[in-house]
């Protein structure tokens, strides 16, 4: 399976990552990818970029150094659900991810964690919900999967909660969620969730774990631009920009 795109990169602009724009496009050039969508931190994590920030991302070209360019944000799912940046913003945005995060969001009960996730699914500018198998921020997998698919949101596979020990123990929840995707022939994202240029790209363990699943090509985004663009329009975005 062939993956042209990465639809989950940080820059310099999140406070915590260690790339530009450029440095990034460069990587993904130099990866063979396609697409990348720019997708920092929203403003309520601790170091990230003032609401501004994302007011004008789309000053950004469509395409650099060969590479089409996707401009989003990693929202903070909040307490309860909400968003931590207003819809104002939302709507500017190519692609909105949105997750959960320390400093946003400590977690609470199961019931408590799958309410906030399914609510921010139910806000129309949400694409894509990122590393939902977070076993901080235990959830009821059945009931995350009913709602992607009444709320036409896609679940990734976030290729950084499969590497070293940012969300240690990751990988029992997110082959439970690959396998319910599979089940249900949901489409799925894959996300390197980048930091550094060396990461742009990087979704082999991602990659392994749905195939392990028995996800087929044509549910994984990331295998084309046009399907890409097509999940996106078909939510009314990328009109002003492609």
């Amino acid at each position: 399976m062939r993956l042209v795109a990465d639809l989950h990169v940080h820059t310099i602009a999140s406070g915590h990552a260690y790339s530009t724009i450029k440095e990034n496009l460069i990587a993904a050039r130099e990866k063979g990818l396609k697409m990348i969508a720019i997708t920092d931190h929203g403003p309520g994590f601790p170091g990230g970029p003032s609401p501004t920030y994302f007011g004008y991302l789309q000053i950004l070209p469509e395409q650099d150094e060969g590479v089409e360019v996707l401009v989003g944000i990693e929202a903070n799912i909040l307490e309860g659900g909400k968003l931590d940046i207003s819809d104002r913003y939302l709507e500017r945005m190519d692609i909105v991810l949105a997750g959960f995060h320390p400093g946003c969001y400590e977690g609470g009960a199961v019931a408590d964690n799958t309410m906030a996730m399914i609510n921010a699914m139910k806000n129309p500018y949400v694409d894509i919900i990122v590393h939902p198998g977070n076993p901080h921020y235990p959830i009821d997998i059945d009931a995350v999967i009913c709602a992607a698919k009444e709320y036409d949101t896609i679940l990734e596979i976030n290729n950084n909660s499969l590497v070293g020990g940012i969300r240690k123990g990751s990988r029992e929840n997110c082959a439970r969620i690959a396998k319910e995707i599979a089940r249900w022939g949901l489409p799925v994202s894959l996300g390197s969730d980048a930091h550094y240029v060396d990461r742009v790209g990087r979704l082999d363990r991602a990659l392994e774990l749905v195939e392990e699943a028995g996800i087929s090509e044509d549910q994984v985004l990331n295998t084309s631009t046009e399907k890409i663009k097509a999940y996106l329009r078909g939510k009314g975005k990328l009109d002003k920009r492609y």
